[in-house]
């Protein structure tokens, strides 16, 4: 009985002979949002002081999505804390189990610990919702210009902190979609569009503001203009609708110059006639057109990898509206304006 004893003894002070790591869960979140990035942090104690790193495998995590490959560390006394970014993709998580190893010129055991399940709350937003859980969202730009005889194009640029930006989703929108994106789950940035009906005087949406947990609105005014921003967005076309009308007018106006001068012998009367004139021959002037190549991608805005909502299946010759570097406006058989690549365009 004694020989058993000491033999069992034997073996578990050889298992835990070269454990020289001892890990543990520091700081776990009580609760956290279905959406949202949160943090957790690693309390590490080696009892070896000459060592090159500490190695971390995770595994067996559900509803996670683990954001870091190197944490940030903080040294505390004996201890050193490594903090670890997440973002819960599921209405149910659980953190992974974490089997750490010391990096050393000798091998050691490495340790084990659990994760535990989190409390997970999933939101009921209304429908003006954008999926966005974050510290902090702010526009730092907008535009609306007109899309069709329907619709305008509203185009955004925001910043958020701490905030899954690439999530962004709204409901009840013609059309939506992301034209680019620098995402960190400290800072990001989203240049976004949407395509709404033209009665609205305001595009109004929500986000979830995990520092003062609610919700917070943010609003976008509807002042439809052509002036060009810096995301490129100037698509409104021409209006040629009522030209027939202006070159009345303009005629008119010349026609009244002629008789001034006729009864009054003032030559200085001939701008009513030379102005008018001039600006019925512009009028009557027809667009310009662009030959555009088969199998060419039109684009919903002016930028590099924006959205494409047509291939041309064959060759196109379109009315010219504009240009911006590296990009020609078109306007389209459907009345509808986009942008193709200079590069798309024929040449002759």
């Amino acid at each position: 009985m004694i020989k058993l004893l000491f033999l069992t003894f034997i073996f578990i002070t050889s298992l835990f002979a070269n454990k020289v790591l001892y890990v543990n869960y520091d700081e776990v979140p009580k609760r956290v949002i279905k959406g949202e990035i949160f943090t957790v942090t690693l309390k590490t104690l080696s009892t070896v002081r000459d060592f090159d790193d500490v190695e971390y495998d995770f595994s067996n995590h559900s509803g996670l999505k683990i954001l870091d490959t190197t944490p940030s560390r903080e040294h505390k006394g004996k201890f050193f804390y490594d903090t670890f970014h997440m973002l819960v993709t599921a209405d149910r998580a659980k953190l992974p189990d974490v089997n750490t190893t010391l990096i050393a010129a000798q091998e050691y055991n490495s340790t084990l610990v659990n994760g535990p399940e989190l409390n997970v709350i999933t939101l009921n937003p209304k429908k003006d919702f954008s999926n966005i859980i974050a510290n902090s969202f702010e526009l730092q730009e907008y535009k609306t210009t007109s899309y069709d005889t329907n619709h305008n194009i509203v185009v955004f640029v925001a910043t958020a902190t701490n905030a899954d930006i690439e999530a962004m989703h709204f409901e009840n929108v013609y059309k939506q979609g992301m034209e680019s994106v620098e995402n960190s789950y400290e800072t990001s940035r989203i240049t976004y569009y949407v395509v709404i009906d033209k009665h609205l005087e305001y595009f109004t949406f929500s986000y979830f503001n995990l520092l003062k947990n609610s919700y917070e609105l943010v609003s976008v005014p509807i002042i439809v203009d052509d002036d060009s921003v810096a995301t490129q967005s100037d698509l409104k076309p021409r209006d040629q609708s009522h030209d027939t009308i202006k070159m009345y007018i303009a005629l008119t106006i010349s026609i009244i110059g002629l008789i001034i001068i006729f009864f009054k012998q003032k030559y200085i009367y001939l701008i009513f006639i030379v102005l008018p004139l001039g600006y019925t021959l512009y009028l009557s002037m027809p667009q310009k057109e662009v030959c555009i190549k088969k199998g060419s991608n039109i684009y919903l805005l002016p930028v590099e990898n924006g959205t494409i909502f047509e291939t041309t299946p064959r060759e196109y010759h379109l009315p010219k509206e504009g240009s911006v570097t590296n990009f020609t406006k078109v306007k389209l058989q459907n009345d509808k304006i986009g942008w193709v690549k200079n590069e798309d365009t024929c040449s002759y």
